[in-house]
C-alpha cells in the first residue's frame, strides 16, 4: 500500500483538485482561441541556457504565432558523457512486465514478475571557444564551437523525445517545476533532446486544441529540419560552412524564418519518440496516429516509438480497475470525468469520444501500423485496465507494446511533485529509457531487456 504521506497528501491534492474544477466551470464561457498554457498559481522553473551541475541546458520558445503554443527544450551537454548509456542500479522495487521469461534477464536486484503475455545563446571569444571544444569544461552554449564541430563532421546528434505534460487538460505546465525536473531526467538517461510541449489548456481552448497543438509540434520539427538541409544546399553551393550559412535568409509563407540552433546542431528528427503523461499520453497517441497517416508526408520526422505513462483513458463500458478503484488516490473518476466535460465541447461530451477511447471504431488508423508502444501502470490507478487492454491489443497484431505495472505505486507515480525523487519514480525512468534505447540508438549500439 501507498505510504501514510502518500494517502494524506492524496486528501489534500483532491480537495484542491476539486476546487480548481470548480474554478474552471465558473469560466466555461471565458474560451480563447489564443489560450493559456500554464496558471498563475503552478510553481515554474526558469529557463537557462546554460548547462547546470546537471549537464542539461535549458531554453523557451514561442512556436506558433496566432495561438500560445511553446515548447522548452531541454538539451544535454554534448560534449559530455553523461553515462546515459548505463542507467544506475535502482533499489528494490516489485515491477512487473508484459515481456514473456524468454526475454533477457534483468539486473539481479529488480524484483520483475511477468504478469501478461504476450508480444539566449552565448558567444564566446575564439579562444574560449577553442579550449572549450579541447576540453568540453564550458558549462554554457556556444554557437561557434557548434559550428567548428559540425563543419568537422563531429556534430552529435541526439534523438528527439516529443513529452506532453499531464493535468487533465484543464491544469499542468511543460515549464512546471515537476515538468522541468522529469524532463531533465528523461534527457539525460536518454542522452536525447527532449521538447516539452506547453500545449492549450481548457476550458479556455477544448478538444481538438490541445491534439493540434501536439501536431504542430511535429510540424514545426519536420519545418526545422528542412530549413536546415536547405541552408546547408546553399551553403555548399557557395562554398561556405554551417556559421556562414546561419546567417543566410530562408524566406516562407509566413516571411522570414530562423532556424533553432541547438536542434540544427544536435537534433535527429528521425529518431523521434513521443512520450505523454496522463493526458499527455492521449495526445501523443493522437499524433502518433496522425504520424502514420501522414506517411512519408511527415519525413524527415520519423516517429519510431511512444511511452504512455499512465494514459488518461476512459470508455462508456466501465472495467474491473475503474469500479474497485473509482475512489482511488489524487484522481477520483468522478474529478477525471468533470475534466473530460470540461475539455470536450459540451455538444461532443461522451465517454467513448475517440480522445478518451483509444479502442472505438474508427479513431484511427490499424493499430498494426502503430509504433512500438510502452505502457506504464500503477497499480493503485482506477485507469490502469483500460491502458493494458489497448497495450494487449497492439500486441495481438504484432507491435512491441510492454506494459510495466508498478506495485504500490498511484496515478503520476513517477511525475508528480512530491514523488519525483522516490525510488519507484526514479526506477520507472530508467525502466523508460532502457526499452526507448531499442529504437533509438544508433545501429550497434541497441539496448533491450
Amino acid at each position: 500500500m501507498p505510504s501514510v504521506a502518500v494517502k494524506l497528501y492524496s486528501v489534500f491534492f483532491k480537495l484542491l483538485l476539486k476546487h480548481k474544477l470548480q474554478q474552471r466551470l465558473q469560466m466555461e464561457d471565458a474560451a480563447s482561441p489564443f489560450g493559456v498554457t500554464s496558471r498563475p498559481e503552478e510553481s515554474t522553473a526558469p529557463a537557462n541556457p546554460s548547462f547546470g551541475p546537471d549537464g542539461v541546458a535549458t531554453k523557451d520558445i514561442h512556436i506558433d504565432p496566432l495561438t500560445a503554443l511553446s515548447v522548452r527544450i531541454f538539451l544535454p551537454d554534448p560534449a559530455l558523457d553523461h553515462g546515459g548509456t548505463k542507467p544506475r542500479q535502482a533499489p528494490d522495487l516489485d515491477r512487473r512486465n508484459s515481456y514473456s521469461s524468454a526475454c533477457a534477464s534483468p539486473p539481479p536486484d529488480h524484483t520483475r514478475r511477468s504478469s501478461y503475455d504476450g508480444p539566449g545563446s552565448q558567444n564566446g571569444n575564439g579562444a574560449a571557444a577553442a579550449e572549450a571544444a579541447a576540453t568540453g569544461t564550458y558549462r554554457g552554449y556556444l554557437p561557434s564551437v557548434v559550428d567548428a564541430r559540425h563543419r568537422a563532421g563531429r556534430s552529435k546528434k541526439l534523438p528527439i523525445v516529443v513529452q506532453f505534460h499531464g493535468g487533465g487538460f484543464i491544469a499542468g505546465s511543460n515549464t512546471s517545476t515537476a515538468n522541468d525536473f522529469f524532463c531533465r531526467r528523461i534527457a539525460k538517461l536518454c542522452d536525447a533532446v527532449v521538447i516539452a510541449v506547453g500545449y492549450r489548456l481548457a476550458p479556455e481552448s477544448r478538444y481538438p486544441a490541445a491534439f493540434e497543438d501536439g501536431l504542430k509540434v511535429l510540424n514545426w520539427l519536420g519545418k526545422q529540419a528542412k530549413l536546415v538541409e536547405c541552408r546547408m544546399s546553399m551553403g555548399t553551393a557557395r562554398g561556405l560552412g554551417f556559421g556562414e550559412v546561419r546567417r543566410s535568409q530562408i524566406v516562407d509563407t509566413f516571411g522570414a524564418s530562423t532556424v533553432e540552433p541547438w536542434l540544427a546542431a544536435h537534433g535527429d528528427p528521425s529518431r523521434c519518440v513521443l512520450l505523454g503523461v496522463s493526458c499527455g499520453a492521449n495526445i501523443a497517441d493522437h499524433v502518433a496516429r496522425k504520424a502514420v497517416d501522414a506517411g512519408k508526408l511527415a519525413e524527415p520526422v520519423r516517429v519510431v516509438a511512444q511511452v504512455l505513462m499512465y494514459p488518461f483513458f476512459l470508455g462508456s463500458i466501465p472495467t474491473r480497475s475503474e469500479i474497485k478503484l473509482a475512489n482511488s488516490y489524487f484522481y477520483d473518476k468522478s474529478s477525471c470525468v468533470l475534466a473530460w466535460k470540461l475539455f470536450l465541447p459540451e455538444d461532443e461530451f461522451r465517454l467513448d469520444h475517440p480522445a478518451a477511447n483509444p479502442l472505438v471504431p474508427g479513431s484511427g488508423p490499424p493499430l498494426k501500423c502503430m509504433p512500438p508502444t510502452l505502457t506504464v501502470v500503477a497499480e493503485h490507478d482506477w485507469m490502469r485496465d483500460r491502458a493494458i487492454a489497448y497495450s494487449e491489443e497492439l500486441r495481438k497484431v504484432n507491435v512491441d507494446a510492454p506494459v510495466l505495472e508498478y506495485k504500490d505505486a498511484v496515478h503520476e507515480f513517477a511525475t508528480l511533485d512530491m514523488l519525483l525523487k522516490t525510488p519507484q519514480a526514479q526506477a520507472c525512468t530508467e525502466d523508460i529509457a532502457i526499452w526507448v534505447k531499442k529504437y533509438i540508438s544508433i545501429r550497434g549500439h541497441e539496448f533491450s531487456y
